[in-house]
């Protein structure tokens, strides 16, 4: 695979181990803590803090879902570099665990619906959203491939149409597509008002109301990261058939850190 092409890992030893043995073990650690049945899913939206934090919750999630061989993963543009709508079509994103490709066919189809996606790599290459939750999937999913999106825009109407977008190009597959929302919850406020403001919006999810989300998120102040992602992911899992919502796991960093001071919310959960 061409190096211009191989995004290398970003965080490696600071949010997860840096070596392979040591990443597999705690991700498997993560992943064995659910013993219910997994299922077939449409999306979900899993935590990105460093796994001492939000482990938990995102394996949770993870060992909850059937992992299908092709996904699509949105995250928060927290750098503030490229494009505000910036994917990859080809090449690999390399972890301890190994290279992960790009589903370039997948990508190609998103393009093509929703043209307002730029194809830009710099919005990816110190951004570390996507990249925690890939040794979760290459554990669950040895031969997964995925297409990376980050977000920095938080105009209600792009995230609409990109959600519009996702459902139609999943639509022309014959094989299964998980949408993944990457994101944290409300962040540095003490944990009781974290609790209040994250159930607000968790109940918009539970509900499949993603303009309800993006209300409820400006309305309340609430500092959830990720709210684009998770509208765009709620708009194409309505359109694609959802029923349902699950809360897999919530936690706060003050769980671990102790600090109830200052904390950041961490919801997992499952869209079906």
């Amino acid at each position: 695979m061409a190096t211009s092409t191989l995004r290398n890992p970003a965080v490696a030893g600071r949010f997860y181990p840096g070596n392979s043995d040591e990443l597999r073990k705690e991700a498997q650690s993560y992943l064995s803590l659910t013993t219910t049945a997994p299922v077939a899913a449409l999306g979900c939206i899993a935590p990105h803090a460093g796994y001492m934090y939000s482990g938990q919750v995102a394996g949770a999630v993870f060992s909850r879902l059937e992992i299908p061989r092709h996904c699509v993963i949105l995250c928060p543009n927290h750098t503030g570099r490229g494009h505000p709508l910036a994917m990859m079509k080809e090449g690999a994103w390399r972890t301890p665990l190994g290279e992960v490709p790009i589903d370039s066919e997948l990508a190609e189809d998103l393009l093509h619906e929703f043209p307002a996606l730029a194809e830009d790599s710099a919005a990816h290459s110190y951004e570390h959203a996507i990249e925690v939750e890939l040794p979760f999937l290459q554990v669950r999913r040895p031969d997964v491939k995925f297409v990376p999106v980050a977000i920095g825009t938080g105009q209600l109407v792009l995230l609409e149409h990109l959600g519009i977008a996702l459902a139609e190009a999943i639509t022309k597959r014959k094989e299964p597509v998980l949408i993944i929302a990457s994101s944290d919850m409300n962040h540095y406020e003490d944990d009781a008002t974290t609790r209040v403001k994250d159930r607000k919006a968790i109940e918009k999810i539970l509900a499949l109301d993603a303009p309800g989300l993006y209300e409820t998120i400006i309305n309340e102040s609430i500092s959830m990261c990720g709210f684009g992602p998770a509208v765009a992911m709620l708009t194409a899992a309505r359109r694609l058939g959802a029923e349902k919502a699950e809360l897999v796991q919530y936690a706060t960093s003050g769980e671990t850190s102790g600090d109830l001071n200052v904390v950041v919310g961490y919801a997992g959960m499952v869209i079906r």
